[in-house]
C-alpha cells in the first residue's frame, strides 16, 4: 500500500497521541513517533515478508477485547490505541526471542557482528534469560562461501530474508533464495544467477540482522568498539554516496603490532541519504581503501631529486612566474574548497596566458561496471560537476589544449605524459608514488580524501561534506595551500611548511 503524505490519521501510542499519512503500518508511525518496535525482518526500503513476529503489537479495542498484530503489517486507522510495552506484547517478545535464539550458537567471543547486532540487543533488551531448552541445538553449515566476497554462517542466519528481498527488489539480480522449510531452512545462491556479479552484493551484510553474513575481505580485521566512524562522501564516480568511513580509535592506538594498523580504513558502510544514495552503495564504495591506500608519495622532488618542500615551492613558484603560455589541468576528485582556492590563486592569471582545463582523473578501468539504473554513473570522479562550474567545459582533448604550453601545473591523476608538450615544464601536484614517478620538474606530494575535510558536488547538483580521518605524513601538504603558496603567497607557504613539519614529527 502505498503512502500519502498528504492524508492524515490520528491514533495513540502508549496512551499518547499520534500521527500517521494515510497507508502508513504501525512500525513506520511509531519511528516517525520517536517509538521504536524492534523488528528482524522488516526494513524500511524492503517488502513486508511478516516472518520474524519480534514486531507484535496490542491494539486496545472499545469492548475490551484487545487483539495482537504484527506492527510491520498493519495499518494505522482513525483512533486506533496501540500499546508496544504491555505486559502481553513484551512476554510474546521474550517467546519470540526464545523460539528465534532456540538453534542459534552462541557465537557472540568470536562473531564479527558482536557490538552492533540486533538479536544480541534484543535478547538484553526484551529476553534476557538463558534457553528454556534442554535438547541438543540443530547444527547447519557453518561456514558457506555464498560467493567472492561474502561468506555465510547458517546456524547464525535466523531466516529474516533480507538479503533474499534485497537482491530482488534492490540489485534486481535475483541471485539469493531460501531452500528448504522450517528450522532446516537455509540461504542459498540462486542456480540461474551468479552473486559475484551482483555489483551490490556487500549491502546484505549491512542489512542482516546477525552475524550471518560476512565479508570475506574484512573477516576478525577489528572489533567494532576498537573503531570510529567518520562521515564522508564516496569518490568512486559522480554519484558521491554518502558513507562512513571506519578507522581505529586512537585511544586504542596498537603499540606493539605494525603502526599501519592506526591509519588504515577498516570498512566503508553506507550513510542513507535519501537525496544521492538512499541507504545503499556499490562495492565499489566497499573497496576505497584498495584506491586510498596505494603507496603514498611523501617527499617533494626538484628536478626528480628529493627536495625539502620550500625549496620546491620556490622552484614551482617561479616557473608559475615565469611562464609565457600556462595550463592548469584540473582535479575532479578536488573538493569545491580545493576548486575555489585554484580559482582564486590564478584569477589574474586565468584572464590573461593561463588557461584551465578540467580533466577527468579516473575512467572506468577493466570489468568494472561503467553505468546502471540504481546508482553507478558513468564519470567515475566525485565533483567533475563542481570543477566545471568553476572553471567552464572546454572539451577532454588535454594534449590540444597543451600544445604550446611552456608551463603545466598537473593537479591530480588521469595525465598522460606523452600529451605534454615535450619543452614544457611541469609542476605536478600528487599524492601517489606512481605521480612522484611521472616526467615533473617540480613535484609536492598533496593529502587525500581522508587527510581533509571539504565538499563534492555529485551529478545532480548536490553538495555532500567529507571529513578527514588521518593526520599527512611526512611533506603531505593541501593542494589548497600550494596554490596560494606558488603564486606569492607566503602566509600560505607558511601553513605548508608547519603542515609538513608536523607530518615529518609522526
Amino acid at each position: 500500500m502505498s503512502i500519502d503524505p498528504t492524508v492524515t490519521i490520528d491514533f495513540f501510542i502508549n496512551g499518547q497521541p499520534a500521527t500517521a499519512f494515510d497507508g502508513e503500518t504501525v512500525i513506520q508511525a511509531a519511528r516517525r513517533a520517536g517509538v521504536t518496535v524492534p523488528h528482524f525482518c522488516w526494513h524500511p526500503n524492503l517488502s513486508v515478508p511478516g516472518n520474524c513476529r519480534i514486531c507484535m503489537v496490542e491494539v486496545e479495542s472499545d469492548n475490551g477485547d484487545p487483539w495482537f498484530d504484527i506492527g510491520c503489517n498493519m495499518p494505522v486507522t482513525a483512533g486506533m490505541r496501540v500499546l508496544t510495552e504491555s505486559d502481553t506484547v513484551k512476554k510474546l517478545r521474550m517467546d519470540t526471542m526464545q523460539f528465534i535464539t532456540l538453534n542459534h550458537p552462541v557465537d557472540c567471543g568470536i562473531c564479527n557482528k558482536s557490538g552492533e547486532c540486533l538479536l544480541q540487543d534484543y535478547h538484553y533488551e526484551h529476553n534476557g534469560k538463558p534457553s528454556l531448552s534442554i535438547d541438543r541445538k540443530n547444527h547447519a553449515t557453518k561456514f558457506y562461501p555464498l560467493s567472492d566476497r561474502i561468506m555465510l554462517d547458517n546456524e547464525r542466519c535466523i531466516m529474516c530474508t533480507r538479503c533474499v528481498r534485497f537482491t530482488h527488489e534492490v540489485s534486481k539480480t535475483g541471485a539469493l533464495g531460501a531452500v528448504y522449510r522450517g528450522d532446516h531452512s537455509l540461504i542459498r545462491p540462486a542456480e540461474d544467477a551468479n552473486f559475484n556479479e551482483d555489483v551490490y552484493s556487500d549491502n546484505v551484510i549491512d542489512i542482516c540482522p546477525v552475524g550471518a553474513l560476512l565479508s570475506r575481505e574484512q573477516l576478525d580485521h577489528s572489533r567494532v568498539w576498537y573503531t570510529q566512524a567518520t562521515p564522508s562522501t564516496c569518490p568512486g564516480c559522480s554519484r558521491g554516496c554518502s558513507i562512513n568511513v571506519w578507522h581505529r580509535k586512537p585511544e586504542w592506538a596498537l603499540k606493539a603490532l605494525d603502526p599501519t594498523l592506526n591509519v588504515r580504513v577498516e570498512r566503508v558502510t553506507p550513510i542513507d541519504n535519501p537525496d544521492v544514495n538512499g541507504p545503499w552503495i556499490c562495492n565499489k564504495g566497499r573497496d576505497l581503501a584498495k584506491i586510498w591506500e596505494r603507496e603514498r608519495a611523501t617527499e617533494a622532488t626538484v628536478g626528480g631529486v628529493p627536495s625539502v618542500l620550500e625549496a620546491a615551492l620556490d622552484r614551482a613558484a617561479g616557473l608559475i612566474a615565469g611562464a609565457k603560455k600556462g595550463v592548469v589541468l584540473v582535479s575532479s576528485w578536488a573538493s569545491n574548497e580545493e576548486l575555489e582556492a585554484l580559482r582564486s590563486a590564478f584569477a589574474d592569471r586565468l584572464s590573461s596566458n593561463w588557461s584551465a582545463r578540467v580533466k577527468f582523473d579516473h575512467v572506468p578501468q577493466p570489468g568494472e561496471t561503467v553505468e546502471d539504473d540504481i546508482l553507478i554513473t558513468s564519470d567515475k570522479n566525485p565533483n567533475r560537476r563542481g570543477a566545471l562550474a568553476l572553471f567552464g567545459d572546454a572539451g577532454t582533448d588535454l594534449a590540444g589544449a597543451m600544445l604550446g604550453a611552456d608551463v603545466v601545473l598537473v593537479w591530480g591523476e588521469g595525465v598522460n605524459d606523452a600529451d605534454i608538450p615535450a619543452g614544457a615544464q611541469v609542476v605536478r601536484l600528487g599524492s601517489y608514488a606512481q605521480d612522484a614517478a611521472a616526467r615533473s620538474d617540480v613535484f609536492v606530494p598533496i593529502s587525500i580524501q581522508t587527510e581533509r575535510s571539504g565538499h563534492y558536488t555529485n551529478v545532480n547538483g548536490v553538495i555532500t561534506a567529507f571529513a578527514a580521518c588521518f593526520a599527512p605524513k611526512g611533506s603531505v601538504v593541501h593542494a589548497a595551500d600550494v596554490f596560494a603558496a606558488i603564486t606569492g603567497n607566503r602566509k600560505a607557504q607558511q601553513r605548508a611548511l608547519t603542515m609538513a613539519a608536523a607530518g615529518a614529527a609522526t
